[in-house]
């Protein structure tokens, strides 16, 4: 599937390139189609060329399917070799950057012969910037914070796309012979939502044996080290991952050091110190005396402690929480009975309503809503009245045609800039589940976003804000808001906040949904999902919420179908 990824990526950075030059925005928005369908692609693209289907995915017309062939046959596209050396590939990187818009890095490289990060950096330092139209002080400033975000994108991966790599490297050591136990450690096993390096752990008697496979791995691009306890590579897109073999008396000691996280397991070893014990990644000791190694549970009991699950290893309270029984009994992903905003191919889905109802009865839920966009958001194909009364009758349809799951009809309505909806009240009250978000205008002052956000949470007819501050991680910040005054009125009025699940979003983070726990006010976890597959993001909003100390009474789609539309009614009946 690592094809599918880079042809997308190179019609993506085509439409990038096109629109420096300032190209016809329909071929623009063709590339640009055609890259978001093909990387939310669940087939081959290889087995869709030898079967003569590449026209079947949505936007990729005969042209752009003989670019695709053309890949396949030769690894390049003779297309995307010439436009760049019209537009450097270094250039078409910065418009990663928050507020670097097309027409902005335009005009950058024709007046400043900006051509990547080093050049851009120098010229916000010149005073000569500021004196061209549409480059003030506040556009500079912006680019500035802009810079820092990508930057620290380069850093981090996203654990969307780290947990996936990870997995499928797990796999393959767990095939190599004389290993044991294998699984990842570090801030990915704490489902942290960004990661550094992917750090794996496995059991052997035979550590350069498997070490030397390991660095043999086809993915591996440069091997960093190669020993008898620890490899170290860079695979495909620059990751860095490191495997570190123990033998099994040490494997729990190993896994409990090697997670983390770094200030959990100070105070574990300043706990040790006080009763006379050391700590290390090989066992818990009294003198020279190894008391435990070979589970965490061993190490932890010998300290009086219970098996904290590694997402709240944070030291943000779990010691003061097991000193008092009080630890959360954390939510975890069998506890979830639905998805309750997701996408179908009535707006910028890629999946039909049917196919979404199929794949979340076969992920063994009770129920699924269907959120379209409303008309504000054009980009993403929002419906108008009559388009959302079509779709009404074609989820009754379905309905009767897949059973044994529950199909809401609700939407993601856009909160406009003033806090009013951008459906009227009659067509909202008709709605199962009214999911409300902003999807624009992100730049607005703390107060007068706080005060939009908090007209539409009183809306009777919404019943959850939806992604509640807009982020992307690594790319978009948060936009401005007094998220405690956002939660005093959704608790006032009785309504749900979002955990969007997407690995992009996460929003809330672990920090606010515990907070949103805390307080007492439900919270929803759903992917958001775009396609059948991305209904599988329920993983990370799970992780993100046991990072948060989310518990299961907490989340209103662990409700069964029966208490939830009781919950949805009670909304209203509440407002």
């Amino acid at each position: 599937m690592s094809k599918n990824a880079d042809i997308a990526n190179i019609f993506s950075r085509i439409a990038s390139s096109l629109q420096i030059l300032d190209e016809n925005r329909f071929k623009i928005r063709a590339y640009q189609n055609a890259s978001r369908n093909i990387s939310e692609l669940s087939e081959d693209l290889e087995k869709l060329a030898k079967s003569g289907s590449l026209s079947s995915i949505p936007g990729v017309g005969k042209d752009l399917a003989l670019k695709i062939e053309e890949y396949l046959s030769t690894g390049k596209i003779e297309y995307y070799e010439k436009i760049q050396k019209e537009v450097p590939s270094s250039l078409v990187d910065l418009l990663r950057i928050q507020s670097m818009g097309p027409k902005t890095l335009s005009l950058l490289y024709k007046e400043f012969g900006v051509k990547n990060l080093t050049d851009l950096e120098k010229v916000l330092k010149t005073e000569e910037l500021e004196k061209i139209k549409g480059m003030g002080k506040k556009k500079i400033e912006d680019l500035h914070k802009g810079i820092e975000l990508m930057k620290k994108g380069l850093e981090r991966l996203n654990i969307g796309i780290a947990f996936p790599i990870a997995q499928s490297i797990v796999n393959l050591i767990e095939n190599i012979q004389g290993t044991k136990k294998t699984t990842f450690a570090g801030s990915l096993r704490r489902m942290k939502e960004t990661i550094g390096d992917i750090d794996i752990l496995t059991s052997t008697e035979d550590g350069e044996k498997v070490i030397d496979e390991f660095v043999k791995l086809p993915f591996v691009t440069e091997v960093l080290a190669s020993g008898d306890t620890k490899g170290s590579v860079i695979i495909e897109n620059d990751v860095q991952v490191d495997l570190r073999v123990v033998g099994e008396d040490s494997y729990g000691a190993a896994l409990l050091y090697f997670t983390g996280s770094k200030e959990h397991n100070v105070k574990l070893r300043t706990m040790a110190v006080k009763r006379g014990l050391s700590i290390n990644e090989y066992g818990i000791y009294e003198g020279d005396k190894k008391l435990a190694g070979r589970t965490e549970k061993e190490l932890y009991e010998v300290l009086g402690l219970p098996l904290f699950p590694p997402e709240i290893r944070e030291d943000r309270g779990e010691f003061d929480a097991a000193a008092s029984k009080s630890l959360p009994n954390l939510i975890s992903f069998q506890d979830i009975r639905g998805d309750i905003h997701c996408h179908s191919n009535w707006s910028d889905g890629k999946s039909t309503i049917e196919e979404m109802a199929r794949a979340a009865k076969k992920m063994g839920y009770e129920y699924i809503a269907i959120t379209d966009h409303s008309p504000a958001s054009r980009i993403a194909n929002g419906l108008d009245i009559k388009r959302l009364k079509q779709k009404f009758k074609e989820i009754e349809e379905v309905r009767k045609k897949v059973k044994d799951i529950k199909i809401l009809s609700g939407t993601e309505v856009d909160i406009l800039s003033d806090g009013s909806l951008d459906y009227p009240d009659k067509i909202l009250k008709d709605l199962d589940v009214v999911v409300a978000s902003v999807h624009s205008g992100f730049k607005m002052e703390k107060s007068a976003m706080t005060k939009r956000i908090i007209r539409a949470i009183k809306n009777p007819y919404v019943h959850i804000l939806g992604h509640p501050t807009a982020r992307l991680i690594n790319e978009r910040e948060p936009y401005n808001v007094d998220l405690e005054e956002v939660f005093k009125i959704t608790k006032q009025y009785g309504k749900a906040v979002e955990l969007n699940a997407s690995y992009m979003r996460l929003d809330l983070n672990d920090i606010h949904s515990r907070r949103a726990k805390d307080l007492g006010i439900p919270i929803s976890i759903n992917t958001d999902a775009h396609h059948t597959d991305q209904l599988q993001f329920m993983l990370y909003g799970i992780g993100t919420a046991r990072r948060g100390w989310v518990e299961k009474n907490d989340v209103i789609n662990c409700m069964s179908y029966s208490k939830l539309t009781k919950w949805l009614k009670q909304v209203r009946d509440h407002t």
